[in-house]
């Protein structure tokens, strides 16, 4: 009996290939949490991290979609609750659910599900994800993909780069004010340092001129400023400055 392993191996993977996704765009069993920590007694318990079986990314720092596989033996659409639970959480607008063989998908954009007999390709879900975010510009399209710094720390956490994307994408779409809440210990300045990034590199400003912006980086303390100043932010080189309050 070809149990979920064999349904990924023989089935699913080659219909993602044959839809257009190449290795790059692939990820594969990835977990995503490390599991909740459930108080038992004197210690805690970690209960099962959430792991998918694919996530399907248009772009090395931008995720569309979630795929989940079930034995061949299951019907198309028995991990289709699972999918969707996991695109709400990684904030996805594609949910699938697969045995191999039929594949059930749930756009989140519409609420709509529908029978398919392939996966979408990448071009076509980055442009129904657009459509639905009102992205028409190539502009602002490109500039949302733009990779964040990946030789600082360890990578980012799947809320980091949800956090990541929406906010440049606000910016991008011109928002004037946005307001992103992070619990202590959460990586707040590390959330600071790829926005900072993104917008930099791309030679984001409010003028539409060819040049990179003018970034004020405030905190209420000097530590929350030397630190990163001096560890984080020196790929920025000469573009750092601390402004000193006058004596």
């Amino acid at each position: 009996m070809i149990n979920e392993a064999d349904t990924c191996r023989k089935y699913v993977l080659p219909k993602l290939y044959a839809a257009g996704w190449n290795d790059d765009q692939i990820s594969e069993q990835k977990s995503f949490t490390d599991g909740r920590i459930v108080p038992v007694g004197p210690r805690g318990r970690r209960k099962p991290c959430k792991r998918a079986d694919y996530l399907l990314r248009y772009a090395r720092d931008f995720m569309l979609a979630v795929v989940e596989a079930k034995a061949a033996y299951r019907l198309p659409g028995d991990g289709l609750q699972q999918a969707k639970d996991y695109a709400t959480t990684l904030g996805l607008k594609f949910a699938y659910s697969t045995n191999g063989h039929g594949i059930i998908e749930f756009d989140l954009t519409t609420g709509k599900e529908r029978e398919l007999d392939t996966f979408p390709n990448p071009a076509e879900l980055w442009e129904r994800f657009r459509a639905s975010e009102k992205i028409p510009d190539e502009q602002t399209a490109n500039g949302l993909l733009a990779p964040a710094n990946a030789t600082v720390g360890k990578g980012q956490r799947y809320y980091q780069e949800i956090a990541i994307n929406r906010v440049v994408q606000a910016v991008l779409q011109g928002k004037k004010r946005i307001l992103l809440t992070m619990a202590t210990g959460t990586g707040k300045t590390a959330v600071a340092f790829q926005i900072c990034w993104k917008l930099w590199n791309m030679r984001w400003n409010r003028t539409g001129e060819h040049r990179r912006p003018k970034i004020l980086y405030l905190a209420d303390r000097n530590i929350l400023i030397d630190d990163p100043k001096d560890k984080m932010f020196t790929t920025f080189g000469d573009a750092r400055w601390k402004i000193e309050m006058a004596r």
